[in-house]
């Protein structure tokens, strides 16, 4: 079984297929990248964009706030809790997150669930009311082997130490590598 949907990517989902997700705050990716078209593959552009959100010293940054991290976290877990999901790794960056994972449910309700959860509680931590907190759309791209999922995980777990803000990957406070769920 194969869940399929379009809105500005094409989202396909096999049924409790290993998935890789990333969401970014609202805002979060710069400006002079925003809406540009790409001929490269989508797993270059996604890296290109991931490098980016990586770098920014500006625009929303909220992640970085340890109490915020931790909502994603704690929401990752619930849902990991109610058998929604089986979390393999993760990281909450400062703008966005990374996360391989299989999904029990609907990945739509898994990342309705994930992200309307967190943009509440971040949003009363933040002093922010009717304010977006995630960017509508997520990323996301089905595994397709053990040495891809492997790669993956490993990317996820370095993404701190590349974005110079940890020397280890067990130093990042929000991330598997430190903190598995399991």
């Amino acid at each position: 079984m194969m869940t399929f949907y379009r809105r500005n990517l094409p989202h396909w989902h096999p049924h409790e297929q290993d998935i890789f997700i990333t969401w970014r705050l609202k805002g979060s990716l710069p400006a002079h990248l925003r809406g540009i078209a790409s001929k490269d593959l989508p797993g270059e552009r996604f890296l290109d964009l991931d490098r980016a959100l990586d770098r920014a010293h500006a625009g929303p940054l909220w992640l970085r706030r340890p109490g915020v991290a931790e909502c994603v976290v704690a929401a990752l877990r619930k849902m990991r809790d109610k058998q929604l999901i089986d979390v393999h790794a993760y990281a909450v960056m400062a703008n966005h997150v990374h996360v391989l994972m299989t999904p029990i449910s609907p990945l739509a309700e898994i990342t309705r669930l994930v992200k309307g959860t967190t943009a509440r509680q971040a949003n009363l931590l933040l002093g922010f009311t009717g304010s977006y907190f995630w960017q509508d759309e997520s990323f996301d791209h089905w595994v397709r082997n053990p040495a891809e999922w492997q790669k993956i995980r490993i990317y996820i777990e370095r993404n701190p130490v590349v974005a110079g803000l940890v020397s280890r990957p067990e130093d990042w406070p929000w991330s598997s590598a430190s903190r598995p769920l399991k």
